[in-house]
């Protein structure tokens, strides 16, 4: 979840470092909390709003901006589901952090290594194709 975050905050130069600690809470889905989001799509959804945020004052902006965060953030939830079966950090995982030791074991073992970094990726290579089928992404 935050690794995601830090990532779209480079891209999107947003400077202020509080919308990183935005994602701590996404942690083995929201604060190890697995019937939840796994937190790489929770924390997708959260850049999304950050990157499409307007001045709420101007009424026609804001609600395109509304709009566009709920399309894009459907978009992108559906892929992942599509592409790896579910979005909940317990049936992506398949390990239940609730019981002693298993969250100590899942770092062990090496399943976020081949798990977590991949929906990473593929959250990251979602968002980045969203900025460019709408020409908004300029790289440096």
């Amino acid at each position: 979840g935050p690794s995601i975050l830090q990532v779209m905050w480079e891209a999107y130069d947003l400077g202020n470092e509080d919308f990183l600690w935005t994602g701590i809470p996404f942690l083995g889905g929201i604060g190890g909390y697995q019937n939840a989001p796994c937190g790489v799509v929770s924390a997708s959804a959260v850049c999304l709003g950050l990157r499409h945020r307007c001045p709420l004052n101007d009424k026609v902006q804001a609600k395109q901006a509304r709009h566009a965060v709920r399309t894009f953030s459907a978009k992108i939830v559906a892929e992942f589901n599509q592409n790896f079966g579910d979005i909940t950090c317990q049936g992506l995982i398949g390990m239940d952090f609730s019981k002693p030791g298993v969250y100590q074991k899942f770092l062990e073992s090496g399943i976020w290594k081949d798990k977590c970094e991949k929906y990473v990726e593929f959250m990251i290579a979602k968002l980045y194709e969203l900025e460019e089928d709408r020409g908004l992404f300029v790289q440096a």
